[in-house]
């Protein structure tokens, strides 16, 4: 999943762009508000993190701007202002979440799959695909009742086929949900990942779940899929 980063404290940012890519996401950075402004206006997220205290364009002035505007992704407000009045002002303003500093990763990264997860109406942290079972909250993948080791952008590219099971992926959309803006690799990337996913979830098993739609896309194979 792809998430905007906007934050000014470098170490901080280091830190939580290693965490974040070490679990499968794709992740922009802003350093500033107007940064961070431009990019949540031409790139689609499935989250933002949003620190508050930020040169140019404060965080509250950006979450208002965002709601009044029509932008609806989830936003996770990540702050050192961590009073009563500052949070509730924050939820006010259209957060989805909100974190004080300092905080724990684990943490973080739970919040992030529960509001990616409501993102996709999707309650419970485990999604059963016929014999497939993908638990999002461990990042495990058992089919059959084997367990299937994937890497961290093969599970990725899965867990987004199962967010919008029996619906086709464009492979600009799988594109532009995992990969960030630093990534130089090309787009037939998405066919190289679609056939190693392939070699894993279907090969010895039956039916085969990862569809392709010629000159469309791709697609996990949904209930009423012959």
């Amino acid at each position: 999943m792809r998430v905007l980063l906007i934050e000014d404290h470098k170490p901080l940012i280091r830190a939580l762009r290693q965490g974040l890519e070490e679990e499968g996401f794709a992740v922009d950075v802003a350093t500033d508000g107007a940064e961070g402004d431009f990019k949540a206006r031409t790139a689609e997220y499935d989250v933002i993190i949003l620190d508050l205290m930020l040169p140019k364009i404060d965080g509250l002035a950006l979450l208002q701007r965002w709601r009044k505007d029509g932008i609806t992704t989830h936003i996770l407000v990540l702050t050192a202002r961590g009073s009563m009045e500052d949070k509730v002002k924050g939820l006010d303003l259209g957060a989805d979440d909100y974190m004080t500093k300092p905080f724990e990763l684990d943490e973080l990264l739970a919040r992030l799959r529960a509001l990616i997860r409501r993102g996709h109406q999707i309650k419970s942290p485990l999604i059963r695909v016929y014999d497939l079972e993908i638990d999002t909250a461990s990042r495990t993948v058992k089919r059959g009742g084997q367990h299937i080791h994937l890497t961290p952008r093969e599970y990725a590219l899965l867990e987004f086929l199962a967010f919008h099971r029996g619906q086709i992926a464009t492979r600009s959309m799988i594109w532009e949900h995992l990969y960030d803006d630093r990534d130089e690799t090309t787009s037939n990337v998405v066919d190289v990942y679609i056939r190693y996913l392939r070699n894993k979830i279907d090969k010895g098993f039956d039916p085969p779940l990862i569809l392709t739609r010629w000159g469309e896309g791709y697609m996990l194979r949904g209930d009423d899929e012959s």
